[in-house]
């Protein structure tokens, strides 16, 4: 069928049209792009090799004597300031028996994600002993600030895990695992986190899990339900709770993200490549621990490096050496074939252009260098020392335009649309064509808090910038909260176990 060039020759009938829900799935993303690289691969080769002479050489110290028995049983030495050197030959087949893919189960098996190299999972801005919003203002982080952060994570598919967003100091550390765990069973079903604080609060969380998720001893061994994030103390010690937390889930089958936090220019070498020696040493050392306390336990390769400012020593983020060592870092996972988590962040004290910035910032740099998690996505401030509703909402408008963009368009010739270029004349316009009166309802994403009307439109509305914007959006969100279907359920099958580890007294965390 041909049609004669017109102009305007259609006209759209709104009305007449049934509103159609454009329904994209952010769940489950794969990197849409081509791994990038900062290092030849001759120089990337020369880090990796440095970095085990720093195991072999210079070593790791170790406070957890039950850690440095065990890399002295696979043939470690070990002295007496607690230095452990542990040959490359050790790390090397750690390295083989480490998993390439990991699943994360959930309470909801549509929230589960494949930990493996080419996943991209979003994971919140975590660790923030502060909240802030624009109503309540910056205050320390409380259990009613995590169950709303929660909430806000639930709300929004393109965050794929929960984490430990704000710190709830209103509740005792040695109970507060308790009500993190319930929070998240309640009021979310996505894979779960909790903190390595020792090993009575880790072995607590996992029973918790187990009996919330009404799961045998084998279905709970034989899956990935938890998640923790160990971080070294860069440079080279790993403290107490730290190598509890790799042993303890490693011999429980879940998965421990070794994070060494490698500052160029404080705790690392202020070169990217130096920087980059170190994080690679400590994580390797840290996964050869989960696989000497269980081989094949699921571990995931990690590193946050970035530089300080040098004129006041405090962490920047979405720095150029961010990216770089983001990069290099992907490279060095892809070399040791591990799935691997990097992060974002932002320094910034509010929610601004440079939060903006240095979030997106860090985000294409994980993209690039294919990071399987990518944490401190969204709403984290300050260097994470805050947690930011408004922060938060604004990042997620860029979480999802980077989901957007994992899905290919395609151009067959219904998309390519030459009738449609035949239908208009020239200097016309397109917006009465059948081709686009097919697809307007769901051709573009369409933003959550940025406003694409025209000045005068936008000053009839009050002027508001994204920032004030937000605000209406997380109090919405909130408001209308619909907790997932099985969560009351779950947190009553552990309501017993609760009461009774309350009543002993908790968990302490360990020193």
């Amino acid at each position: 069928m041909t049609h004669a060039p017109t102009r305007g020759r259609r006209k759209r009938n709104r009305s007449a049209a049934p509103a159609i829900l454009r329904r994209p799935n952010y769940r489950q993303l794969k990197h849409p792009f081509p791994q990038q690289t900062m290092f030849s691969d001759d120089e990337i080769h020369a880090i990796h090799d440095t970095a085990l002479r720093v195991i072999e050489e210079l070593g790791i110290k170790v406070l957890l004597p039950e850690a440095r028995d065990i890399f002295a049983k696979a043939g470690a030495r070990v002295d007496d300031d607690h230095m452990v050197y542990l040959g490359r030959d050790v790390v090397e087949a750690a390295l083989k028996t480490a998993p390439r893919s990991i699943r994360l189960r959930a309470r909801n098996p549509l929230r589960e994600q494949d930990y493996e190299l080419g996943s991209m999972i979003f994971m919140p801005g975590v660790g923030c002993p502060n909240a802030n919003d624009a109503e309540r203002g910056r205050r320390p982080g409380s259990l009613a600030d995590f169950t709303e952060a929660i909430k806000l994570c639930q709300h929004y598919d393109v965050m794929h895990t929960f984490g430990p967003l704000t710190e709830a100091q209103d509740v005792p550390i040695h109970l507060r695992h308790y009500e993190t765990m319930r929070v998240q069973l309640e009021y979310g079903d996505k894979p779960m986190f909790l903190y390595a604080r020792g090993r009575g609060q880790v072995q607590q969380g996992f029973e918790m899990a187990q009996t919330a998720l009404n799961l045998t001893t084998e279905e709970f061994e034989t899956g990935t339900w938890i998640t923790t994030v160990i971080n070294s103390n860069s440079p080279r010690m790993l403290d107490n709770p730290m190598a509890q937390g790799i042993i303890d889930f490693a011999r429980a089958n879940q998965i421990s993200i070794i994070t060494p936090f490698c500052l160029a220019g404080a705790m690392a070498p202020i070169t990217p490549a130096g920087a980059l020696t170190l994080q690679h040493a400590e994580a390797l050392f840290g996964i050869t621990l989960a696989q000497l306390a269980r081989a094949g336990a699921p571990v995931s390769y990690g590193g946050f490096s970035s530089n300080v400012h040098m004129k006041s020593g405090a962490p920047a983020f979405g720095t150029p050496d961010h990216l770089k060592m983001q990069i290099g870092g992907g490279q060095l996972a892809k070399l040791i074939d591990l799935p691997w988590r990097t992060a974002s962040g932002s320094a910034s004290n509010t929610a601004d252009m440079q939060s903006s910035l240095e979030t997106v910032m860090g985000l294409w740099g994980g993209s690039m260098a294919h990071g399987t998690l990518l944490v401190h996505t969204a709403g984290w401030l300050e260097g994470g020392l805050t947690f930011g509703y408004e922060k938060f909402i604004n990042d997620i408008e860029s979480l999802q335009i980077f989901a957007e963009l994992c899905e290919r368009p395609k151009a067959d010739d219904a998309e390519i649309g030459f009738d449609a270029l035949a239908d208009v004349q020239p200097g016309g316009h397109f917006f009465a064509t059948q081709h686009t009166m097919d697809r307007y309802q769901t051709a573009f994403y369409e933003p959550i808090v940025a406003d694409l009307n025209n000045f005068g439109s936008w000053t009839e509305a009050g002027s508001r910038t994204s920032t004030e914007r937000a605000v209406d959006v997380w109090k919405g969100i909130l408001r209308d909260f619909t907790p997932p279907e099985g969560g009351a359920e779950a947190v009553e099958r552990m309501r017993s176990y609760v009461e009774k580890a309350t009543a002993a007294g908790g968990a302490p965390p360990l020193d």
